[in-house]
């Protein structure tokens, strides 16, 4: 089902992009903002639900000793696992050549990451599932380039996008700790409205990310983070007879919202 509707996602791209370039600014942004409520609305939904959690621990936690034995042996729900949400952006400022060859081209982006607690810990840092969503996806490339993607003239062009994160890990140490450092990697899929480095290439294409970082508290609620180093790698893994692809030297900056039960641990660290 889920390579059906990802066929079907692709195939509506295809359809729609040599149509006077619909991700163009002024078509783009209708679709960046669905995803961006839905992904809200989605985090909002989970927030509830821990609210609701938590009163209800509060609740038979605040029953007095001589309450009926019925009462007190209640079982008491766990606490809902720690959830983030993160707006975030991100630049370049060079490229390297990992997993592709490709140079002289910028990528900034900006948009959601959802973060959760969802592996407890591991060399004692937090384990989370991580996924995002990226409305806004800029690539300045060269105008003139040959098959592979290699620089042949003079002149730039702009690429508009958008970008999807459905699989992703991040590692945080020191939790309860004002600085935190962390580590992420995550993979997923992206769309422009041309074709990507070359016209021999695609308009979609595969994403793997690398990043680490510190995040500083700044209150109970809310974190600073800030990538320090990081690796943004995109290709179309051969859909067509040849790969253009390119690795993203970055910087990304973010504000972390900590969801539910996490905005109480955190008071209660300090």
């Amino acid at each position: 089902m889920g390579q059906r509707r990802c066929a079907g996602l692709f195939a509506t791209v295809r359809r729609a992009v040599p149509r006077a370039r619909l991700f163009r600014m002024r078509r783009f942004f209708p679709v960046a903002a669905f995803l961006a409520v839905a992904c809200l609305l989605g985090c909002a939904a989970v927030a509830t639900a821990q609210d609701n959690s938590a009163s209800v621990i509060a609740s038979q936690s605040s029953v007095a000793p001589g309450a009926t034995s019925a009462v007190s042996r209640a079982p008491v729900p766990s606490e809902a696992p720690a959830q983030d949400l993160v707006f975030e952006g991100m630049g370049s400022y060079g490229n390297y050549r990992i997993f592709a060859g490709g140079e002289n081209a910028h990528l900034y982006t900006g948009g959601l990451e959802y973060d959760r607690n969802s592996w407890g810990t591991f060399l004692k840092a937090r384990m989370d599932y991580s996924a995002e969503v990226l409305p806004v996806m800029i690539l300045n490339e060269p105008a003139v380039t040959d098959i592979w993607g290699d620089t042949k003239g003079p002149g730039r062009k702009i690429l508009y996008g958008i970008g999807l994160t459905p699989a992703g890990l991040r590692m945080t140490w020191r939790e309860k700790r004002a600085i935190k450092p962390w580590f992420a990697v995550k993979g997923g899929v992206l769309a422009f409205d041309q074709k990507v480095l070359t016209r021999a290439s695609t308009y979609e294409d595969f994403t793997l990310q690398e990043s680490a970082g510190m995040m500083v508290r700044v209150s109970p609620r809310y974190d600073l983070r800030l990538g320090l180093f990081g690796d943004f790698h995109f290709s179309n893994g051969f859909a067509t007879n040849v790969n253009p692809g390119l690795d993203v030297m970055n910087y990304n900056v973010g504000i972390v919202y900590h969801l539910g039960s996490r905005r109480s641990e955190v008071a209660r660290a300090r």
